[in-house]
């Protein structure tokens, strides 16, 4: 064989770093035995897998040819490895989640996992959809778990479990204790919604189909908690995943509005990169998944 695996791991480390030496830091390397690797990669095919610019490196079209394939030769060497080693089933995982499905979805699963597994390595990021997205890509996280509704070429959507989203507003709220609002009612109030590119507000803005340039969004906030707490304070209507909200309806801090004839359901979903090895690990994460749903 014409390479090694450690040119391979000082390939993948450059290309997501686009420095050499952050890749030689991150495998514990000098720089230049790193930079010795990749040259010594380049020459042995007679190939240029970066565009230099100065101190950064960016993958050029060669190098992104074989990064995928690269990444899915590293992680079966890993499985070997872990296999005559002998001490687990399951190697690292990183796993990226939406804010809803990270805080209330992802959490109950990881916490299950380590009950039963506690030798195992789970890592969870949470972003919006289109950040989650973008890390599958990049080879930044192994798996991610979206609100979203996504489309791209290079990634396999699976389809999870059904969720769905619920309007609601403080109990001092002049809607308050209705039994339904209309979408008069949507027009006439202010409202505290996710930020564009999350699947919630995806969701949203599909559900208000004809109405939606009308509706007076007062504030767009990225977490969870701080739209609850502004709508308790009578900042706007809000709408969010009614998983986030089981305990506040419980509790009577905040009140559901029912809006019978507007479509609230959706779908959840897995995102993997179509040429990702699934691994041990990612095969154990998307099993405890499919169990909690």
């Amino acid at each position: 064989m014409r390479f090694s695996l450690r040119q391979l791991e000082v390939f993948l480390a450059t290309a997501h770093f686009q420095n050499i030496s952050k890749a030689a830091d991150s495998l514990a390397m000098s720089q230049s035995a790193a930079s010795s690797a990749l040259k010594e990669l380049e020459q042995q095919f007679d190939i240029l897998l970066f565009d230099r610019v100065g101190k950064r490196l960016q993958l050029n079209e060669q190098g992104r040819l074989i990064r995928a394939r690269a990444e899915a030769l590293l992680e079966q060497a890993k499985e070997v490895e872990q296999a005559l080693m002998q001490h687990k089933d399951a190697g690292p995982v990183k796993v990226g989640a939406t804010l809803t499905v990270g805080n209330y979805m992802a959490v109950t699963v990881l916490s299950q996992l380590m009950k039963d597994h506690p030798d195992a390595e789970v890592s969870l990021g949470v972003a919006n959809t289109q950040q989650i997205m973008q890390q599958v890509l990049n080879y930044d996280i192994d798996i991610g778990m979206i609100e979203g509704e996504i489309q791209h070429p290079e990634l396999n959507i699976m389809p999870w479990r059904n969720d769905d989203l619920c309007v609601f507003c403080s109990p001092e709220h002049p809607l308050a204790g209705k039994a339904a609002i209309s979408d008069e009612d949507v027009l006439s109030h202010a409202w505290v919604l996710r930020e564009a590119g999350s699947g919630t507000r995806q969701a949203f803005d599909r559900a208000m189909h004809g109405i939606l340039p009308q509706i007076h969004i007062s504030l767009e906030l990225q977490h969870t908690e701080a739209i609850k707490r502004a709508v308790l304070s009578q900042l706007g209507l809000g709408c969010l995943s009614r998983i986030t909200l089981e305990d506040d309806f419980a509790q009577g801090t905040l009140v559901e509005l029912p809006m019978p004839h507007r479509d609230f359901h959706r779908t959840l979903y897995f995102i993997l990169h179509k040429k990702k090895h699934i691994s041990a690990g990612i095969q154990r994460w998307l099993e405890y998944c499919e169990a909690m749903s």
